[in-house]
């Protein structure tokens, strides 16, 4: 796996890669390959996945009742921060791979978003704060805030090859953030309602 990040840090994407070359860069027979992987695509799977535990576990380990939303986004973003800076090729190969990959590979990035836009939604409806906004609701929310929290990443990753500090990028998405809870701090959820056609349909 370690293999394969530091040649998708010198390739275009992951699906440039092959796997004699992946088992020569470690140090391996490609026969090794399989007691691990069945092919390439579950290789790549398994990477996405271990990114996004990774990103469950930023989340898994904040208490939100005990902290303010400015406290709570203030934390989360500088642990966020420092976990794409401790594990750069990770987060690297999943900016790459959310467009660029194989269709296997944007599948399971999906499916994780969505598994962690679904937790996000869930954690914000346990809050007294956000009482009078539904799930429907909270879920673009989520939906928001993951956007913000990858795009975040993409600026890190930039900004880390430049070997410039970061503290600008974060700083941004903290505000970015901020704007994001202060809107629905103040919203309230109505009965969804369908879109006149213009012929005194709805």
């Amino acid at each position: 796996m370690q293999a394969a990040l530091e040649m998708v840090a010198s390739e275009s994407n992951f699906s440039a890669l092959s796997l004699r070359r992946i088992a020569r860069h470690a140090g391996v027979v490609p026969t090794a390959f399989y007691r691990h992987f069945r092919d390439m695509d579950d290789l790549g799977i398994t990477l996405v996945d271990e990114t996004f535990a990774e990103l469950r576990a930023v989340l898994a380990g904040v208490d939100l009742p005990s902290l303010s939303i400015d406290g709570l986004i203030h934390h989360c973003i500088g642990l966020f921060a420092f976990h794409v800076c401790e594990r750069r090729l990770l987060f690297q190969f999943l900016v790459r791979e959310r467009y660029a990959g194989s269709a296997a590979l944007r599948d399971a990035i999906q499916t994780n978003l969505a598994a962690l836009n679904g937790q996000l939604t869930h954690d914000l409806s346990q809050l007294e704060a956000y009482s009078a906004v539904d799930n429907t609701d909270l879920a673009l929310v989520a939906e928001l805030v993951v956007n913000t929290v990858i795009a975040t990443a993409e600026r890190i990753l930039d900004v880390a090859r430049a070997d410039a500090p970061v503290d600008t990028v974060v700083n941004d998405a903290e505000r970015q953030l901020r704007l994001i809870f202060l809107g629905l701090s103040q919203w309230q959820s109505r009965p969804q309602t369908g879109y006149s056609t213009g012929d005194g349909a709805a």
